[in-house]
C-alpha cells in the first residue's frame, strides 16, 4: 500500500502510541477501539491486515491471528489533529472476544425495544432474514414466503415493484416511502433466498461510480 504521509507526523502519545478506531467497510458499524505505534501502522500497511499494540502484552498483535476473525484494510484514515486513526476493514468474523460483532454492543441509555441504527437496518433486516428462514419461527410471514418458494418471492418482488411505480407515478411522498420499503424488504427477502449478499450489490456499485 501506498502512504500519503510521513507516519513520524502523527502524534503518538508519550508511550508512543494512538488510539485506533476500526470501522465495517460494507456496514459502517464501529467494531473496537484499540491503539497502534509506528511499528504496528507499518505492519498494517505492509501486511494489508489490521495490526495494533496491546499495552497489556507489550507487543504487536493482528487481528485474528488466533482467532480467525481477521479485519483486510480498505483504507486508514487519520483525524484533523493527526492523533488518532480509523482503520476501515472488510471484517472476517466477529470483532469481539465475548462473541459480538462489536465491542460497542452496550448502551449506557437506556432504551425499550432497541432496534438497529439507521445506517445498519439494511444489513441488520438482512440476517434477520436469514436467521427466520433457518430457524424457522411459527406465524412468520417470511417463513411463510420461503415454505412457498422462490416462485412466489419472486412474484411479491414484481407486485411491489408495481406498486412503488405507482406511487411514484401518483407523486405522494408518503406512498413512495411505503411502497419502496416493501420493495426493498422483499428484495432483500430474494437476495436471502438466492444467496446474494449485500456485500455482492455493494461491490456492483462501486464498480459503477466513476
Amino acid at each position: 500500500m501506498d502512504i500519503s504521509i510521513n507516519l513520524d507526523e502523527l502524534k503518538f502519545d508519550a508511550n508512543g502510541l494512538i488510539p485506533v478506531t476500526t470501522q465495517s467497510y460494507y456496514t459502517g458499524k464501529v467494531l473496537m477501539q484499540a491503539y497502534a505505534d509506528k511499528k504496528a501502522i507499518e505492519t498494517t500497511i505492509n501486511t494489508g491486515y489490521a495490526t495494533y499494540f496491546s499495552r497489556k502484552r507489550q507487543k504487536l498483535w493482528t487481528k485474528g491471528e488466533t482467532s480467525g476473525n481477521k479485519q483486510k484494510i480498505v483504507d486508514i484514515k487519520i483525524d484533523c489533529d493527526m492523533d488518532s486513526l480509523l482503520y476501515l476493514v472488510k471484517d472476517y468474523g466477529v470483532a469481539c472476544h465475548t462473541g459480538e460483532e462489536s465491542c460497542f454492543y452496550r448502551s449506557i441509555l437506556k432504551k425499550e425495544n432497541r432496534k438497529p441504527d439507521a445506517y445498519e437496518i439494511l444489513p441488520a433486516l438482512y440476517t434477520k432474514i436469514l436467521e427466520r428462514k433457518q430457524n424457522k419461527p411459527k406465524n412468520s410471514y417470511i417463513v411463510k414466503l420461503f415454505e412457498k418458494g422462490s416462485d412466489k418471492i419472486i412474484q411479491k418482488v414484481g407486485e411491489e415493484s408495481i406498486e412503488t411505480i405507482i406511487a411514484l407515478k401518483n407523486n405522494d411522498k408518503r406512498e413512495i416511502v411505503y411502497e419502496s420499503s416493501d420493495l426493498l424488504f422483499h428484495l432483500l427477502i430474494a437476495f436471502v433466498d438466492k444467496n446474494v449478499k449485500l456485500e455482492d450489490i455493494q461491490e456492483e456499485l462501486l464498480s459503477r461510480y466513476k
